[in-house]
Parts: structure tokens; C-alpha cells; sequence
């Protein structure tokens, strides 16, 4: 909002600027404690007359599942009405009838339908036997069957080397004269400005960059760079460097604020040819797999991720895709697994649940299908809604109508206070992250007015700020004190003065143990059949069986959940449960005993 006035001017003449979806979605709620219409609406208003683009996952919207069509057809319309103009509609597995769904929705809306394809492989190499040349040509034929109004290729991982692009924009311009064309591309490697300069001269008509010093690596490539590349030239893009060059300053400040949350990769990476990870997911992946405590064995993630799409039928990768590819690699990382290990022991292992979703259909079909009997041995007697282990056609189809004004007044029944229709959507699209933001707001109130720095880093003792709260309000905080411990409850005593009067609260501290769970979690023996050890670190949100239940193996037993990646453990054995070692809200390593399953007394209870 601070670089919104100073934005509006330098990227006046601007396709459009990319500031929405499924990530800035979830990660408004998730981590910034905002609400993602109101970001939305309060940058339109700040800028009103450069186009906005947003991201749509087709028929997952801006999620990582399936959603009912008229859920789809209802956020389309409220994005447009809360300020989107260009929706970049994308499948992860260039799905057609999930495209098609998307189109629909944001053309029903009004929105401006730029429809993608997601680029994967190399279209220079001859050996490259599936996404070749032919296969992207026919899926834009059956775009512009759709009466799209623009043609996107989404390269999400930065593949699309200069000379693909040359090849597959030319081929694409010359079979659609009259449709504009947008080539977007991350530049992981360190070719994407060469790549989007030759996709210019091919035919595009918009490339995507990033301001410079928020460009680069997993980023895309450079704006500096692209506009001087093109100065004075018949390309010229008539952008201002003077004026980015201060749009560049402001964010090479804010850049620093979150330097703690950066993943520390400085330099480019030109193994992205072998893994095909997305530079949207490889920072993230990163960061993930340090939180489950794999940050030293980052190489051997890489190498599991390639492995991983293999097993998967060499998908297209990209949210969700993308997602199911990296959890399989962390899967088989954590639990030393190979290739060989997966197909062998399919039937007998607990994937996590966006594996086994994939498998079951909840993405949509992959272009060549799914492997098998891999995908028989993971799904395994699980059945989807409607009944059959598979969906049998798109995901959505088959998922009965929301009714959404009962969906927000429910949602008024279960937090007693107004709740919009926007609100009803991001419930439908993100249930637990919104009611996770929703106890926050309840317990903090708005954080919104907060500057940045004190948001994201703890202010220190003695420091005093000021900042508005509401216009013509301003609030003075200082920071008193801070109780050496926590209470016997986890609970930290904190003295603030506000506006001159002192306020103490009480604050949990997150490393607290709670009464009764500081204890050594016992190791599961994996030489007996009825204990069951967790698959991978997480925190449990979920025990689904108590002492004494007959239950049958593979039954669900445990939900575990780490960093948006959750498995569902099953039983390890038919049988009678024994001893429940855990409880919602543990945290557990791989190999934790959960839960120890009387298999000799299955029949008897």
C-alpha cells in the first residue's frame, strides 16, 4: 500500500500487475492475519486504472482440491466485483475439463479469460516423448476452441530455454495470429531474461518480470534488465527505468525486513532441468523440508522429487501438482524409501493424503493417465464421494452444490458476530487456515495497522512506537517488560503502556510443554506387527480410534500435519486397539510410537 501511488505511475502501461491467488490467498490468512478480499479491495482503490491479474487454479480455484462448481462460479464472481480484471486460468495437469470450468466461471463473471498452458519438458529435444511440440499446439487449439481472450504458457519452472521459446511462441503465433499471448517463466536457472527476450521477438505480446530486487532464482527475471535489453529497439516497452529504478529501492528495503524468512538460496540452479521443480514450490520445499528436519539432506530431496514425478507418471508440475510431488519426496526422503521401495511396498505404507488424493482422481486425469498398479496399491479400498475408489470424471462434477448463504450463517453461529459473503469463500476454499485466522483475530484483533518491522520481529524492552489505527487515531505502545519464564499453564506475563496507561497480558509461550505431554515419546518396534510409528515429523490433528475399537488395517487412525502436508496413518494391523500414545495437539518425530493394535484379538471384541 506504502509503493501503491509511486506503482500506479511507473506501471501505468502495464498488461497488468500480478498481486492475487491461491499463495497470496493463503498466505494472507495464514501467516499475515489479513483477510485476502480486503488486500484486494484497498489495492484497487489505490490503484484503479492499471489492470490487476490473479492466478485461478481452474476447478480448484485458489486452493488444492476439487471445489463445486458453483463455488468456482460464486469466488470468480466476487473477485471481479471486489476489483480483479485478468484471471490467468491454469490446471496443474492441464486438465481440459477443469480449464474449462475456470473459463466458464471467470467469463461468466466478466473477467478477462486469459487461459493457460503449463509448459513442462523441453520442446527443443527430440527424446522429449511427451510434451512435445504437438501436444502444446493441440492443447492451445482446444484453448482458442473456448473463445479464451488471451493465451498464456506458464513456465513454472523456469524450462523454457531460448530456443523452446523461440520455437513454441513462433509455432503459436503462427497458428493464432490474433491472439495475444502472455509468456510467463521463473528464472531459476538464470536464462529467464534471455528466454522472455526471445519469446518477445517470437511473438508475445506480454512477458512477466519482477521488480529487480525482488527478481531473479525462483523468482522471475529481471524488469530492469528486460526494458533496457529492449530500449530503442522496435520492442521498446516505453517504461520509465528512472521511475522502477525507485520502485526497485522501496522494495530492496522491505526485502530486508523479511530477511528471516528468506530460504537462503543466493545463486541460480541449472539442475531445475533434471528435477523440474516450480520456483513458486522450491523455496517453500526448502523451508519445508527444514521444518520436518531435513534441511541437510536438501540434495537427496532433489533427487527424491525427480524420482517422485517418475512414479507419478511425469506430471505437469504446478500447484497442486506440484504439492503431491514434493510431499512424495519428503515422504521418501523421511523414511529412506527408493523408487523400487515405493512400488514394492505400496499397499502396506501410509502416504500422505495428497498423494493417495491424486491417485484417487482429485486433481483430474494426467495427460497419459495414471501408473499402474501403483496407483491400485495406494488407494487401496478408499473410496471417494459418490461412492467408487476413483473419480470417474472431473473431481467437481461430482461434488453436490454449497449453499452458500447457509454456509454464512453458520459461520455467524459459530463466531457470534457478522460474517460477509467473502468470508463464507475463503471458508469454502481454506476451512482450517480461516478458522485459524478467525480464533487469531479473535484473541488479537485486527494486525493490519501494525508496521511491518514490529510485525514480523518482537519489539525489545524500553523500545516505544506509534502507528494509526484508525484514521485520525493514532495508538503509542512501549514495551515494559517481559517475564524471565513462563507459568505453570505456559502463560508469559507481558507489560506494555498504551497511550500512557499500563496494560499486562498474558501471552502462551508456543515452546511450552503442556501439563502431562512432557514426556520421552516411546520409539514404535518395527519388528512387531501391531505397533504403529509415525511416517513423518508433524503435529497430530487427529486420533480417530480409542482403546478397546475393533479395527481393520488401513483404517484410519492418526492425522498427522506438517507444514500444509498431512497424512492420515492407518492401522497397522486387524485387530483390537490396545494403547493410544498420543493426543490433537503432540508434536511426534518418525518412528514415534502412536498407538499399539492387539492383533491377535481381532473377532473377539
Amino acid at each position: 500500500m506504502a509503493i501503491a501511488p509511486a506503482t500506479r505511475a511507473a506501471l501505468r502501461n502495464a498488461y497488468s500487475i500480478e498481486n492475487w491467488g491461491g499463495a497470496t490467498f493463503d498466505v494472507a490468512m495464514r501467516f499475515l492475519r489479513e483477510c485476502p478480499w480486503d488486500r484486494l479491495e484497498q489495492m484497487r482503490e489505490a490503484v484503479p486504472d492499471v489492470p490487476f491479474q490473479m492466478l485461478l487454479r481452474g476447478a480448484n480455484a485458489v486452493g488444492y482440491t476439487a471445489y463445486p462448481d458453483n463455488a468456482v462460479h460464486a469466488f470468480c464472481d466476487q473477485a471481479v466485483r471486489s476489483g480483479m480484471d485478468v484471471f490467468r486460468v491454469f490446471d496443474s495437469l492441464n486438465y481440459m475439463d477443469n480449464l474449462k470450468l475456470g473459463i466458464d466461471a471467470v467469463g461468466a463473471a466478466g473477467g478477462v479469460v486469459e487461459a493457460s498452458i503449463c509448459y513442462s519438458g523441453d520442446v527443443t529435444n527430440p527424446k522429449q516423448g511427451r510434451y512435445d511440440l504437438d501436444y502444446y499446439l493441440d492443447l492451445a487449439r482446444q484453448l482458442a476452441d473456448q473463445k479464451v481472450h488471451v493465451l498464456a504458457v506458464k513456465d513454472m519452472a523456469g524450462l523454457l530455454k531460448p530456443e523452446a521459446a523461440s520455437l513454441l511462441i513462433g509455432a503459436l503465433r503462427k497458428e493464432h495470429p490474433n491472439l495475444p499471448i502472455h509468456v510467463h517463466t521463473h528464472d531459476t536457472a538464470g536464462t529467464g531474461v534471455a528466454s522472455m527476450l526471445a519469446a518477445a521477438r517470437a511473438g508475445a505480446d506480454a512477458v512477466d518480470c519482477a521488480i529487480d530486487s525482488m527478481s531473479g532464482t525462483t523468482s522471475q527475471p529481471s524488469m530492469g534488465a528486460l526494458v533496457s535489453s529492449l530500449r530503442g529497439t522496435e520492442l521498446d516497452t516505453g517504461v520509465d527505468p528512472a521511475q522502477v529504478a525507485a520502485l526497485d529501492t522501496y522494495w530492496d528495503q522491505v526485502r530486508g525486513v523479511y530477511a528471516p524468512f528468506e530460504a537462503g538460496q543466493l545463486t541460480g540452479s541449472s539442475d531445475v532441468y533434471e528435477h523440474e521443480m516450480p520456483g513458486g514450490q522450491m523455496t517453500n520445499l526448502m523451508f519445508q523440508s527444514k521444518s520436518l528436519g531435513l534441511g541437510d539432506r536438501w540434495p537427496a530431496i532433489k533427487k527424491a522429487y525427480a524420482q517422485a514425478n517418475e512414479l507419478l507418471g511425469d506430471v505437469v508440475k504446478v500447484t497442486p501438482s506440484s504439492k503431491v510431488v514434493g510431499d512424495l519426496a519428503n515422504f521418501m526422503v523421511t523414511n529412506d524409501l527408493t523408487a523400487k521401495d515405493v512400488r514394492d511396498k505400496a499397499s502396506s505404507l501410509s502416504f500422505p493424503t495428497s498423494v493417495v488424493e491424486f491417485f484417487q482422481g482429485y486433481l483430474g486425469v494426467p495427460p497419459y493417465g495414471f501408473p499402474e498398479p501403483l496407483r491400485s496399491d495406494i488407494v487401496r479400498g478408499k473410496s471417494v464421494p459418490g461412492g467408487g475408489e476413483f473419480f470417474k470424471a472431473r473431481p467437481g462434477a461430482d461434488l453436490p452444490p454449497i449453499d452458500l448463504e447457509a454456509e454464512r450463517k453458520g459461520l455467524e453461529e459459530r463466531y457470534g458476530n457478522r460474517m460477509r459473503p467473502v468470508d463464507a469463500l475463503s471458508h469454502i476454499m481454506y476451512p482450517q487456515v480461516f478458522a485459524d485466522f478467525m480464533e487469531f483475530r479473535k484473541n488479537y484483533g485486527d494486525l493490519g495497522p501494525l508496521p511491518t518491522r514490529i510485525f514480523c520481529a518482537p519489539m525489545h524492552e524500553g523500545q516505544e512506537l506509534s502507528f494509526e489505527i484508525e484514521e485520525g487515531k493514532t495508538m503509542f505502545v512501549k514495551l515494559k517488560s517481559v517475564a524471565n519464564k513462563p507459568d505453570e499453564n505456559g502463560i508469559v506475563d507481558v507489560v506494555f503502556e498504551l497511550n500512557g496507561e499500563q496494560r499486562k497480558i498474558g501471552v502462551t509461550d508456543a515452546a511450552f510443554a503442556k501439563s502431562g505431554r512432557a514426556k520421552t515419546q516411546r520409539k514404535a518396534d518395527k519388528g512387531k506387527k501391531g505397533e504403529l510409528g509415525a511416517p513423518m515429523p508433524g503435529v497430530v490433528v487427529a486420533v480417530k480410534v480409542s482403546v478397546g475399537d475393533e479395527v481393520k488395517e488401513g483404517e484410519p487412525f492418526v492425522t498427522l500435519s506438517a507444514m500444509k502436508m498431512e497424512t492420515v496413518v492407518g492401522a497397522p494391523a486387524d485387530g483390537v486397539v490396545q494403547e493410544v500414545c498420543v493426543g490433537t495437539g503432540d508434536t511426534v518425530s518418525p518412528g514415534d510410537l502412536l498407538a499399539v493394535v492387539d492383533a491377535e484379538a481381532g473377532g473377539r471384541a
